[in-house]
Parts: structure tokens; C-alpha cells; sequence
């Protein structure tokens, strides 16, 4: 293996055959030629090569480039498309199969063996509550903690209360048909949450209980991020530790203005779409887009 490496880089530098032996391309300025799916990889970043091309592969699969049964490119075609030794693209491929998404077929090549088990949970603007209130009657649930807690200085912005005030806090984990897609904490002034039980949570969407205890959901304000699932979320998510995830932080007001719940919410890209309509409208000299109503 190591003759046949060092014959097909003939003419590069003693240091770059000893990378290239070590089992790594070697370095080059620039970008690399776009592979396959058209993305590029680019040996100016300190991610090395083989990851790069598992992390393009790994995409075009679970977004549906490549549906379930399809043959990925070949260790030598991946290496013509992005310019790499056959040792990196080798190493891509075997990536994509320890995580389960291929399975390496003698005489076939590369196989995708990934089918997602649901759609994605769409979710939009547009009848906000209404929408999450009618996710959270076909969903399940997992409550992970319950129970009150000092308010931190986040918490206490987003409620309206002092730093420290009691505040009632649960950790959920919401699934469609057995496959986790969120990550929810959520927090509510005391006295709304001693209105309601463990049980009652763990079975039941928040706002239907929030609406039972007599509160009149009004209104919501919310930012939507990226963030990367760590140590603790990955495993209640079934991602690895790095993997993207949707942000959204959600403070929802009652029909006086007052906070009634702040919640932040983990989603997976990939079983979780945010949807959003916007009309093109005049605004002074120029045409500007905004969201529907």
C-alpha cells in the first residue's frame, strides 16, 4: 500500500511522501476542485481533508441527495473529484460507515443505508402557538427534570422578575414515533407552575396547560441561532457532541403583557424544518421582503 501511495504522488518532496505514507494528503495551498455534490474542500483549513469530504457526504445523505440505496463515488473517483490521496478518501468513506449511514460492499462499492424514520416536524410564523400547540398532541415527550429553581439573570430578563425569584423549571425531550427531534427547557413564574403536576408535564404541551390554569396566551416573542449539541445534549438527541442544532428562545406573554413562559429549544436540522412565507412590499425608496400575516 505504501509503495502504491508513493508511486502515484512521484515527484512530490521527501516531506510531503512522508505525509502522504503517514496516511494524509498532503497540504496544498488553495482550494480544492468542487467534488460530487459541487462543494469544495479546502486544504487552508485546519479540519483535515477526510473529514471535510465525510462532513459534504454525510449532508448530501441525510438531506436526500443520495436516497437510501444509492451507490456513494468510489475511494478513486472521490479522489479525482477533490484532488486527495486514495488513502484520505478511503478514510471518508469508512467515517460514513462507522457512523451506520454506508455499508461497504464488496463488488458494489459504497451503499447508503440511511432512510430518515419520519418527515421533518415543520414548524412556521404563521398561528405560531396554534402550530406548537398542535405538535405537542401528536408528539411524545420525555421529562428529563422537575422542579424550582432560583431564577438566573437570563431567566429573570426573559420572565420580568428579580434575579433569583423562584421559578418553576422542566427539561423535556419531544420525539415523533420514537425519534427524538428537541431538546425544550422551559421556565414559568412559581405560581403558574405549582398549577400543574410532574405528571401532568410529562403528558401534556405546556401552553394546554398553561391556557387550563386560566392563562390567556396572547403573544411570543422569539430569536432563532445555531448552536452545537455538547457532552450532555448529544446522547438525549442522539447526535454526536458537535453536531448542529436550531436554536430557538421563546418568551410568551399573556393577554396583559405580563412573561409567562421562557423557553429554549434544541432542534435537529434534520427532523425539524422552521418554515417562514414573506411578501415583497414597498418600503420608502426600495421593495423589501417581509413575513406574511
Amino acid at each position: 500500500m505504501k509503495a502504491r501511495i508513493l508511486r502515484e504522488r512521484r515527484g512530490l518532496t521527501q516531506i510531503e511522501k512522508a505525509v502522504v505514507t503517514a496516511g494524509e494528503r498532503p497540504r496544498r495551498k488553495g482550494k480544492q476542485a468542487p467534488g460530487p455534490s459541487g462543494e469544495r474542500i479546502d486544504a487552508r483549513q485546519p479540519t483535515p481533508l477526510y473529514h471535510q469530504i465525510y462532513t459534504i457526504l454525510r449532508d448530501e445523505i441525510v438531506n436526500g441527495g443520495y436516497a437510501n440505496g444509492a451507490i456513494l463515488p468510489s475511494e478513486l473517483e472521490l479522489t479525482h473529484a477533490y484532488g486527495v490521496s486514495r488513502v484520505t478518501a478511503k478514510r471518508a468513506l469508512n467515517e460514513l460507515a462507522a457512523d451506520g449511514l454506508v455499508s461497504r460492499e464488496r463488488g458494489r462499492g459504497t451503499v447508503v443505508r440511511y432512510e430518515a424514520a419520519t418527515a421533518p416536524v415543520q414548524s412556521s410564523v404563521e398561528g405560531l402557538l396554534e402550530n406548537l400547540l398542535q405538535m405537542g398532541l401528536k408528539t411524545s415527550v420525555r421529562l428529563i427534570s422537575f422542579d424550582y429553581v432560583p431564577a438566573s439573570d437570563r431567566v429573570a430578563r426573559a420572565l420580568g422578575c428579580d434575579t433569583g425569584q423562584e421559578v418553576q423549571r422542566a427539561v423535556r425531550v419531544r420525539s415523533l414515533e420514537g425519534e427524538p427531534f428537541s431538546h425544550l427547557t422551559t421556565h414559568v413564574p412559581a405560581g403558574i407552575g405549582r398549577s400543574y403536576s410532574r405528571g401532568d408535564l410529562a403528558s401534556l404541551p405546556l401552553l394546554g396547560l398553561l391556557e387550563r390554569c386560566g392563562v390567556v396566551v396572547s403573544s411570543a416573542r422569539q430569536t432563532l441561532t445555531a448552536t452545537l449539541a455538547d457532552a450532555r445534549i448529544s446522547p438525549l438527541l442522539g447526535v454526536q457532541v458537535g453536531a448542529p442544532l436550531l436554536r430557538i428562545s421563546r418568551t410568551v406573554y399573556d393577554q396583559d403583557g405580563n412573561a409567562v413562559e421562557y423557553i429554549t429549544g434544541l432542534y435537529r436540522p434534520d427532523r425539524y424544518q422552521y418554515q417562514m412565507t414573506l411578501n415583497r412590499i414597498e418600503g420608502g425608496d426600495r421593495k423589501i421582503w417581509s413575513p406574511a400575516v
